[in-house]
Order: C-alpha cells, then structure tokens, then sequence
C-alpha cells in the first residue's frame, strides 16, 4: 500500500525486488541467509516476516533461518551460505572491512558474477529493508516472487 503514494517509485521497488528474486544466479538459500541477515541488522519486522512463494517452492527450509544471528559458529551452514551471510553482515555495519583478504576468501566460493549479484542483492536488501524500518512498515507484504 505504501508505494501507492507514489507509483513510479513502487514500479521501481517492485523491478528491485523482482530482480533480486528472480534473475539471481544465487541459490535461493545463500540469498534468504543474506537477506535475512540484513533484516535482523536493519531490524526490519516486515522482513523478518517474509518468505516469497518462490522462496518456498525452491525448498529453503524454515529452520535454515533459525541460526544467522549465530552464523560464525553455527555448524549446519556450508561455507558459501556462511560467506554469503558474512558479506551481508559486513556490508551493512563496516563495509570498510570489505578487504583483500575477506575477497580471497569469498572469491574461493563464489565466481565473480556470484559476487556482484550477492552485492547488488544485498544493497537492495539493506536499502529497502531500512525504507521499511524507518518509515514503520511492520507487516510483510504478499508479493509472489
């Protein structure tokens, strides 16, 4: 309802959003941990809340979401889903700590086509994620993507 007050910027969200979801090379899992790591930052009700249809249908479990805030020990991620939730954590609280070495690492794990959509991913999440925040949308949204 929000981005009835302005439509083209709705139009624009909406492209955002369609396009982190569905034109990803991401596994969906790597994705949602990302995301969701980015919505316990931002500390984003709505998006704490929501799981696309398409999310579900790809078979990313409810429990996969139980453990992020805990990720650096958590034993059940794989080190790409531990590595997407790290880039995601550090891009939003000390992206200054994005460096050489963190690099090595991810680009062990991820190609560099992974890497840039994981980033442009996640600055989407943030973005969105703290619009939502601030402006106090607590509920999430039906949005099939």
């Amino acid at each position: 309802m929000i981005w009835t007050l302005r439509p083209p910027l709705g139009g624009m969200v909406e492209r955002m959003i369609k396009g982190a979801y569905t034109q990803s090379v991401l596994p969906p899992d790597e994705r949602e941990l990302a995301r969701m790591r980015i919505a316990q930052i931002n500390d984003c009700v709505a998006c704490s809340g929501f799981r696309a249809p398409s999310v579900l249908e790809a078979g990313v479990a409810a429990e996969l979401y139980d453990h992020v805030a805990d990720y650096a020990t958590y034993p059940g991620y794989t080190d790409r889903q531990r590595l997407a939730i790290e880039y995601a954590d550090r891009f939003a609280t000390d992206h200054s700590s994005l460096d050489d070495g963190f690099f090595v690492r991810l680009r062990a794990a991820f190609t560099d086509e992974e890497i840039l959509d994981l980033t442009l991913c996640v600055a989407v999440f943030l973005g969105l994620g703290r619009t939502l925040a601030v402006l106090g949308v607590d509920q999430p949204c039906a949005i099939d993507i």
